[in-house]
Order: structure tokens, then C-alpha cells, then sequence
């Protein structure tokens, strides 16, 4: 029966009054905060509109960006149909940008840009930002991060004039196998995929993107792809409504903006087996406007997909689509066809007024929410930049830190402690790139890659190594990658496992798991979900213990781990490394000192330099600048090796000492002659410990003991020092080719003994005090220096390129060289000792001899900061790295503790003038600086070889490079 038009009017007004305005206990998701002038715009625009532009309204058109031919369609589609949206794929942000400008100048009626954007415009845009998966996501506990995520697809869509993100997906994984969902799917438990999804929307909402929840009524359990065919979800009504339809009903409620409804075949909830979900009445109007309430707006999934096009000619399942109750028709193959069925089935009376009303003005409801009633044109100025901000990065580190999953952890295998007992192996399976994992991995400590083509060949490598982990990487350009183990690789981690300590490491979803036979012999399951590379360098982090593991399995991997599974450990206190904002630091003023150190290279100050900066136990400035020399032959990289000068003296002889004095061997009033009986009858027998330390015991500051071994008059080597050769009495290497007599440390040890002290008692900075030190501690443990701070430090600490006689341990190239020494040694010293004493000692000297890298320098420094803590070792109490660090000769104008150098006391110092007075730390000749604040909790490692080639270049110290960025670093913290 028709209806006349008064009476239609009526029920129009009814319908729209009582559905529009939605029930008493859900507010209508599409009203904005001023509904009356929202209410007047809407009705303005709807009452100029004639019947082709109201259905017009109804289509949303899709378009890549980088197809200018697609480009031609939209602007016919916009001029002769009137269409009310577009849906943006493929193609990059400024072109987008342009289009976008464009086609709103052309509309009429203002455009609803809606995109793809579930991790991000980087899913359809090149040059844009890309956040973790939503299987990723599905691992974190800390839903506030989901809704940070949410917020920050959010501002980038807005900032690109896109109003519609058709996010969150709440498809329940239910199936493994699933084609199309996996990695896009929170999870399989419903309950956690609701929680997801809530916080999701919500950052999406805060920061003004409209919602879409999809693919109603549940997309998680099929086994093929609506894309291609009808997928079939076969499980009774019940089941449906307690799982797949979990999500809907309590987002719903929270002000869920719009429902995307799938092309899926659900006997149980239609009747008319075949008919898909997207044009269903009886779901979309029945259930899932009347009975759970929603009334919001309600998409199609795409109209071209074979789910639901199949058998049909373009433009024709529009009609059926819009009359089971969708307001927008995505993507339809024919929008002419479409637009002239729905307008004879308008005309016909098919198609109430007020059904056409109902959609059409819940649309520009939704324009003007979203600020389309007041459009303005999208600024491409900037654009790029404004997509990638620090504020993006530290988001994405926290996201993926807050995944990594420990599955497995047998006997706690992981962290892993004592680093001095370790010899670890990693082996790389897969077909994507593991570079950030291992070089993430030689942070903490030494780790080999093995590999070998035959398993016999690998098994036979492995045998000493205490650790074996193995890297599983599989690309994560696409969530649809594939992830499988391949059967050789299962054959081979299987019997790598039932030989060796084995610690699995799973950059792919988990879903990889079920194809491992027997998880018995494997030690340690850890997985990072994507092979992104800053979910290897998190992995690797919890993996030694610089960050805790916080991760839940999202999914079940048969009964073993099912969902929910996920150890938490506590980190250790080794180093993390991340992002400045993630410790209250600015990245823009950190990069200053990109500008100071460049500066200082370009004018030779220094070939190159290592800079790091940590704060709160994370590193947060790492990198390196130039080359080892000025020929500019080999570049600085994390693991030149440099020689420290007199930083040895607080990371190798004062850490002995500061030992030494916990076990009561030593102690402030310790005096030399009673240290060293050699000295009981010397004028410096009296000279207590604390003293020496803080260079307050009238020493000479420096003798040099070389002098006396060059001939005066051929001004070369006197040989009755020297040799070219070791031998049994000249076996002491000072440089390449170059031996000196095995008594020369009596003699140098004589000659401090003899020497005269100053006459007034005042700070004079003097190395003299570190030879004896040497002597004394190396004479207590029947050892050299170099093997007491491996065994006791440095191994512990897994600061694998620190020590005494690099050339033993490392190539040359690897070591940047100090000077063209053409004064004494007659070539370039590179990889032996700078310091002339510390040379003539065979390179093992209390005061100099030491050689590292930045990064293992603040691992020493960091121990202080901990209190005497590192990787779950105690190296010294708190209370004595206190006693040792404190000035105590302060108002007699001493500003040294007790070996540790401290802030200026005047306007001239070591520091910036911005440091708290309880910062320590030294300088080194070469031109190397390391800094602690335990105020600001700051580590400062400055290394370069500034002497070379000559070391009378005094320009980085003339210019005060190391303390201008020290102040960069200070004035960096925002909080």
C-alpha cells in the first residue's frame, strides 16, 4: 500500500524524531556540543538539497591519490552525482592534501574524507607514520597507550583533512588461519579486544576523527577472504552474540561513531542463507539499530569486494544495501547505476522520505561534527613534518616496549645474568632482516653470529657457547606477510634446543608458535610481534634486562600458552636506550649538539668524536660524528675504540680502591709508607690515601719519566733502554717495534720515591699518585692491573671493549690513534697508550692506559648512579661511592673528592656551571669527558681523539666543546 504524502510527512517525522534521536540511555554519537546550531545547519542544507543530491549523499567514492586517471572519475562523480564522501587509498600525503583542497572547493556540499588508517595513514599513504598492529597492541596492558595510539592516528588524519578512520577493527582472531584479519585483530579474547577497541576510539574521539568499529557482525573466525568470496561464519546465535558481538554493545554506549557491516554469510542471525551481512535487513535493522540501539552512522564494507558483488552487475547491490539499512554506500562499482535505482525506488515509494532523511541527514550530522560546516583548505606546508614528530617516536617506543611478550622462562633464564660466565651465540632464522636485534644485543655484551649451511656444521659451532638465541624475523611490510616456520628451520631449532641453552626470539605473531613440535627444549620463548626495528631493540632490552617484560599473549598457542600467558620480569638495572621524551628530555635542543661537535670538526678541533647522553637509566643521545682522522678514511661507529687518558683513573684504579676500602684493606687515613714499606723511610711515607686522591699531597704533577731513556745526542731511543724486539730482558711493549728494559718500573717507582715534594700544601693535579696505586693494588691481588679490572669489572659489567691493550682483543683499524708521536716513539700511536708513563708500563697504567667506547664508559658511570648496582651485581656499597664523592676540602678552594673530579668552585672548570654540586666525573687528556649527576640522574660521555695528530692542539679545550654541550644537555631536560 502507498502512502500519501501528508501522511508521510507524518510518519517521516516520527521516524526521524524517534530513531534519530535514539533512546534515553545512548546519546547520539554524531551531536555536537552545540546540537542546536548542529540541528539548524543539518536542516538548511538538507531542505536546498533535491532528490539526486540527497542520494548523492549517500555514496562514498574511492580514490588513490597517486592515480591521476582516478582523479578525472571523482571530479565527474562530484559535478553529476553529487557524492557526499570519498574514501582515500593508495598515494602520499601532500598529493592527498591537494586532491582533498580541491575536491571540497568543487562539492557543494562539503566532502566526509574517511581512510583506512588502523595502524596508521601509513596503511594506503608512502612518507607517513606507521604505529604497531593491532596484534601488537593486543599484547599491552596498558590500555592508556592504546588510547595514545587512537589519539595519534587521529591528529595525523585531521592534520590531512580526513575526518572517518575506519578503526578500530573488534573482529575477534578466533581462527589461526584467518586470511584477512590476524595482525589487524586485537586478539581472541573477547574481553580484551573490547578494552582495546574502547581505548582506541577514545583517542580517536579526543582528538576528533570519527569512529568505525568493524566488520560487524565479526569477521575473526573465517577461513577466506570477503575480498574474493562469501566467507561463512557457521556458529549459533548465541555464540555470535556473546563473542562476536561483545564489542559493539559496549562501544556502542561509549559514543562509537559509526558500524562498518561485512560481506559475511551468518545463517544463524539471517535466514536467507547466501545473503550477506551487508545487505541484511534483519541485521542491520533488527538487531543491530533496534535491538542494540545504535544510531550511529552505518557503512557498507566495500560494495566491489566479491563477497558481496559477486554474480552481480556494477551499481546494483547499492539499492539492496540502503534499503536493509546502511546510510553509506562504500565504494560502489557504479554510483550513476546506483544513484538512478535508489532515486526510481524513491520514486516509486519504495523509499520513504524519511528513510532517505533518516541517512542522509545523519550524514551531514556528522559534517558538521567533524567542522565541515566552517571548511578550511589543508595547509601542505609543513604537512610532512607535522606527520612525523618526536611525539610520534616516543609513542611507538613505549608501544612496542610494552608488548614484548616472555612466553617462556625456564630456570629465569631471562634476564641474563653474570655476563662473565656467558658466551652467547645468535643464530638467525627467517627471511628478514635481525641487524637491530644483534647490534642491540652487542650493547650489553659480546655476542657472535654463527652460521653455517649444514645443521652438523652449526650444531658443532654452538658446543661452548652458554647461550643460543635464536632471532626469528619475517618481514613486517604487511600484516598479511607470510610467518610459517619453514620445516627446516622447525628440524633445526629443535635440535639446536635439546643441545643448548636455547632462548627463542619471535619477531612475527605468535601464531608462528603452532608449528613448533614440543616447546620442552627451549629455555626462554620471548616475542616482539613485528620485525619492526624497534620491537628487536625492545626484545633485546628485556632480553638483558635493561627494561621489564609486560607483555600478554593476545592469542593461545595450543594448550601451553594460552591467552593471556606472559611472564613480567624486573629489569636489572643495566642501560635501556630510547627516546629523550621518555625521560623528560627534548629531542629538538638535544640535537644541538649535532651542531657543536660538527662545528668542532670542521674546524679540526677533533677528527671525530662518541657522544651519549642518559638520563633515569636510559640512553637517550647516542651517536657518533666524523672519522678516526682527517685523511677521513674510517668513520666513527658505536665501536671505536678510543683511548681514555685519565678517565682511567675513576673506571679502573678508583673503583679497586673504593673496593679495597669495603673490605677494610684500605681507608682514608691509609698512609703510603704503611701501604708500600718501600716508602716507610721516604718523605712521602706520611701521606695518607685521601689525600692522594684528591691531589692534596704536594706531589710534583708530572715527571717525565721517558726523557731519561732518549739519547741526548742522537735525540733517538738510547738502547740501553730499548729494543726493536722483545727479549728476555727488554720485553715490555711501549709502541709497534719498540721494547722497553723489564726493570724500568723499579726505576720509575725509584724516582717517585726520591722526588721532591712542593713545598706549599695546595691542590696540584697530579698523575703521581695512580703509578703507586697501581703498585699497590696490582702487588694486594698478585695480578696486573689489566686482569683485575677484566675479572672484577668489566666482564661483570659486559662492557666487552673496555681494558688495557686493545691490539691483544681488537684489529687496528678499530682504535682511532692519538698523535704522530715524533718525539719519542717516532710514529703513530694507535691502539697502544698515549700517556708516556702509562707506555713505558707496558700500556697498563693506575693513571692512563684504558681504552672504550662511549657506550661502555656509561655503563662504569651508570654503576655509580645505581649506587654501585649494574645487571643484577653489587660492585660497591652506595654509602662508599658517597664518601668517594664528596669535596671535602671545599672551602681551602679543592673542589676534587676523593678521585673524582667535581663542579668548579669558581666561574673556570670542568663543567658547564649547570651541574648540581654532588655531580662527578674527569677529563682526559686525549680529549675524552665523562659526567654523572645523580640530581638530574645524567650520564655524559664525551670521547674523541683531539691529539691527533698532534697533541699540542688545544682547540676543543680552547673553545670548551665538551662543557657547551654538556650545557645543551642541561638545558634539554623539561622535566
Amino acid at each position: 500500500m502507498k502512502l500519501d504524502r501528508a501522511t508521510g510527512f507524518i510518519i517521516c517525522f516520527l521516524f526521524l524524531t524517534i530513531s534519530f534521536t535514539g533512546s534515553a540511555q545512548i546519546k547520539n554519537p554524531l551531536f555536537a556540543e552545540d546540537h542546536s546550531a548542529q540541528k539548524k545547519w543539518v536542516d538548511s542544507v538538507y531542505n536546498s538539497m533535491d532528490l539526486k543530491q540527497k542520494v548523492g549523499q549517500l555514496f562514498m567514492a574511492s580514490i588513490w591519490s597517486q592515480n591521476e586517471n582516478e582523479a578525472d572519475s571523482i571530479r565527474k562523480l562530484i559535478e553529476e552525482h553529487h557524492i557526499g564522501g570519498l574514501i582515500f587509498s593508495k598515494g602520499g600525503p601532500v598529493r592527498q592534501a591537494r586532491l582533498i583542497n580541491e575536491f571540497q572547493e568543487m562539492s557543494e556540499v562539503p566532502l566526509l574524507i574517511g581512510m583506512d588508517a588502523e595502524w596508521g595513514l601509513a596503511m594506503r599513504l608512502d612518507s607517513t607514520f606507521a604505529l604497531p598492529w593491532n596484534m601488537t597492541l593486543g599484547a599491552i596492558q596498558n590500555n592508556k597507550l592504546i588510547e595514545e595510539a587512537g589519539a595519534a592516528i587521529s591528529r595525523h588524519t585531521r592534520r590531512l583533512g580526513v575526518h572517518f578512520n575506519f578503526a578500530p577493527v573488534v573482529d575477534i582472531n578466533t581462527n589461526p588461519e584467518n586470511p584477512i584479519i590476524g595482525n589487524r585483530s586485537f586478539g581472541e579474547d573477547k574481553f580484551n579486544v573490547t578494552e582495546k577497541a574502547l581505548a582506541f576510539m577514545k583517542g580517536m574521539h579526543r582528538e576528533g576523527a570519527l569512529s568505525s568499529a568493524k566488520h560487524f557482525p565479526g569477521h575473526g573466525d573465517t577461513d577466506s577472504d570477503s575480498h574474493k568470496t562469501l566467507p561463512t561464519i557457521n556458529f549459533d546465535k548465541d555464540r555470535i552474540l556473546n563473542v562476536e558481538l561483545h564489542p559493539y554493545r559496549e562501544l556502542i554506549p561509549e559514543g562509537l561513531s559509526s558500524i562498518m557491516v561485512a560481506h559475511l554469510n551468518v545463517p544463524a542471525l539471517e535466514s536467507n542463507n547466501g545473503l550477506p551481512a551487508s545487505l541484511s535487513k534483519n541485521i542491520i535493522t533488527e538487531i543491530l539499530k533496534k535491538q542494540m540501539g545504535f544510531n550511529g552512522l552505518i557503512f557498507t564494507d566495500a560494495l566491489d569486494m566479491k563477497g558481496v558483488s559477486r554474480n552481480k552487475e556494477p551499481g546494483e547491490v547499492d539499492l539492496d544495501a540502503f534499503l536493509a539499512g546502511n546510510d553509506v554506500l562504500l565504494m560502489s562499482e557504479d554510483v550513476g547505476k546506483a544513484s538512478k535505482n535508489i532515486i526510481e525506488a524513491y520514486e516509486s515509494g519504495e523509499i520513504s522520505e524519511a528513510r532517505l532523511g533518516l541517512s542522509v541527514k545523519k550524514i551531514l550530522y556528522a559534517k558538521y561534527k567533524v567542522g565541515l560546516n566552517d571548511f578550511k583548505p589543508i595547509k601542505t606546508s609543513f604537512l610532512i613534518d607535522e606527520l612525523h614528530t618526536v611525539r610520534n617516536d616516543a609513542l611507538l617506543e613505549d608501544l612496542f616496549e610494552n608488548a614484548i611478550t616472555l612466553v617462556k622462562n625456564n630456570k629465569a633464564s631471562i634476564p641474563i645474568k653474570k655476563l662473565e660466565k656467558q658466551r652467547i651465540a645468535y643464530v638467525n632464522f627467517g627471511d628478514a632482516d635481525g641487524s637491530p636485534f644483534l647490534e642491540q644485543m652487542r650493547k650489553y655484551t659480546n655476542v657472535d653470529w654463527v652460521k653455517d649451511e649444514n645443521l652438523s656444521g652449526l650444531l658443532e659451532k654452538l658446543e661452548n657457547y652458554t647461550y643460543v638465541v635464536v632471532g626469528y624475523h619475517k618481514p613486517d611490510n604487511s600484516p598479511w606477510s607470510s610467518y610459517k616456520f619453514t620445516e627446516k628451520e622447525l628440524v633445526w631449532l629443535h635440535e639446536i634446543s635439546r643441545k643448548n641453552k636455547t632462548i627463542l626470539s619471535l619477531f612475527t605473531k605468535p601464531y608462528a608458535l603452532l608449528d613448533v613440535k614440543s616447546f620442552g627444549s627451549l629455555d626462554g620463548i620471548l616475542v616482539g610481534y613485528q620485525n619492526h626495528p624497534l620491537a628487536q631493540q625492545k626484545l633485546a632490552q628485556v632480553l638483558f634486562g635493561a627494561i621489564d617484560a609486560k607483555g600478554k599473549l593476545p592469542v593461545s598457542i595450543k594448550d601451553e600458552f594460552p591467552v593471556g600467558t606472559g611472564f613480567n620480569t624486573r629489569n636489572i638495572d643495566r642501560l635501556a636506550y630510547g627516546a629523550p621524551e621518555s625521560v623528560g628530555m627534548n629531542s629538538a635542543k638535544l640535537a644541538k649538539i649535532d651542531s657543536i661537535i660538527n662545528h668542532a670538526i670542521e674546524k679540526e678541533m677533533t677528527p671525530g668524536a662518541q657522544i651519549l647522553v642518559a638520563r633515569k637509566g636510559k640512553v637517550v643521545y647516542q651517536k657518533n660524528f666524523g672519522f678516526q682522522t682527517y685523511e677521513k678514511d674510517i668513520p666513527v661507529t658505536d665501536t671505536t675504540i678510543y683511548d681514555l687518558a685519565s678517565l682511567t683513573k675513576i673506571l679502573a684504579t678508583l673503583p679497586l680502591v673504593m673496593e679495597l676500602d669495603e673490605e677494610q684493606v684500605l681507608d682514608f687515613d691509609s698512609e703510603l709508607g704503611k701501604m708500600m714499606p718501600e716508602f716507610a723511610k721516604s718523605n712521602k711515607k706520611d701521606i695518607k690515601l685521601q689525600e692522594m686522591l684528591m691531589h692534596y699531597a704536594r706531589f710534583q704533577a708530572w715527571i717525565p719519566f721517558y726523557i731519561s731513556t732518549i739519547d741526548q745526542k742522537s735525540n733517538k731511543l738510547s738502547k740501553d733502554y730499548y729494543r726493536n724486539s722483545p727479549s728476555k730482558d727488554f720485553s715490555i711493549e711501549v709502541a709497534k717495534d719498540i721494547f722497553i728494559r723489564n726493570d724500568i718500573e723499579d726505576s720509575i717507582k725509584n724516582i717517585i720515591k726520591k722526588s721532591e715534594l712542593e713545598r706549599r700544601r695546595e691542590y696540584k693535579y697530579s698523575d703521581l699518585p695512580y703509578y703507586l696505586l697501581k703498585y699497590f693494588i696490582e702487588d694486594y691481588y698478585k695480578s696486573n692491573l689489566n686482569e683485575i679490572t677484566q675479572e672484577r669489572l668489566y666482564k661483570r659489567l659486559g662492557a666487552s671493549y673496555t681494558g688495557y691493550l686493545p691490539l691483544k682483543r681488537f684489529d687496528t683499524i678499530q682504535i682511532a690513534p692519538t698523535e704522530d708521536d715524533q718525539l719519542w716513539r717516532s710514529q703513530v700511536v694507535r691502539g697502544f697508550v698515549h700517556d708516556q708513563g702509562a707506555a713505558m708500563q707496558g700500556g697498563i697504567g693506575g693513571h692512563a692506559g684504558l681504552f672504550s667506547t662511549a657506550n661502555d664508559v656509561a655503563k662504569i658511570m651508570q654503576t655509580y648512579l645505581n649506587g654501585g648496582s649494574y645487571g643484577g651485581e653489587k660492585f660497591l656499597n652506595e654509602e662508599t661511592i658517597s664518601k668517594y664523592n664528596t669535596c671535602y676540602y671545599c672551602d681551602q678552594d679543592v673542589r676534587r673528592g676523593v678521585g673524582f673530579d667535581k663542579p668548579q668552585l669558581s666561574e673556570v672548570g670542568p663543567t658547564c656551571n649547570c651541574v648540581s654540586m654532588m655531580s662527578f666525573g674527569h677529563s682526559g687528556f686525549t680529549g675524552t669527558f665523562t659526567w654523572a649527576d645523580p640530581e638530574e640522574e645524567i650520564v655524559y660521555v664525551f670521547l674523541s681523539n683531539r691529539t691527533y695528530p698532534d697533541s699540542n692542539n688545544r682547540k676543543l679545550i680552547r673553545e670548551d666543546i665538551r662543557s657547551k654541550i654538556q650545557k645543551v644537555i642541561y638545558e634539554s631536560i623539561d622535566y
